[in-house]
């Protein structure tokens, strides 16, 4: 078994109702076992140049998993989820029914389709705040401690 984070987001439609169907879907998936779920905050939408409260705000949490899927193979189970669930892809940053990322599996993966982990994790306090909900000793491989991160990104 592989331990992972699965960091979930929506700011369009029942927002709460999507990442608890969300969750659901991923603890029913063979090869995963779901550990923990996080509490969700309301969260300002991020688009690429920052912060942008003219967009509908995020309900954001994480989900610790562990599983026995290869990260390609999580990966491609985490887009089913969100293709049904409405998510299309045609803005990067763009508003969401549902985005549900890939934190960490593991320690490192960098290929043409995944990097974990995840690039922007360690920057974004509604990955960093739920995580360190459910996992207080939370690390980032090649980061840090989730609490020190947090700490840095609030100040």
């Amino acid at each position: 078994m592989t331990h992972a984070v699965v960091a979930l987001g929506a700011n369009l439609g029942d927002r709460a109702a999507t990442l608890a169907d969300a969750v659901t879907e991923l603890a029913a998936t063979d090869g995963v076992t779901v550990v923990a779920v996080s509490p969700v905050y309301d969260t300002v939408a991020v688009r690429e140049d920052g912060p942008d409260a003219s967009h509908p705000q995020y309900l954001n949490g994480v989900v610790v998993i562990d599983t026995t899927l290869a990260p390609a193979a999580l990966l491609l189970v985490l887009h089913e989820i969100e293709t049904r669930h409405g998510r299309e892809r045609h803005e990067r940053w763009g508003d969401r029914t549902l985005d549900l990322d890939l934190i960490v599996h593991g320690e490192h993966i960098e290929d043409s389709n995944l990097v974990v982990p995840h690039p922007r994790a360690h920057e974004r306090e509604f990955v960093l705040r739920p995580w360190l909900d459910v996992e207080p000793d939370a690390v980032i491989p090649g980061r840090g401690r989730v609490a020190d991160l947090l700490a840095g990104v609030e100040s």
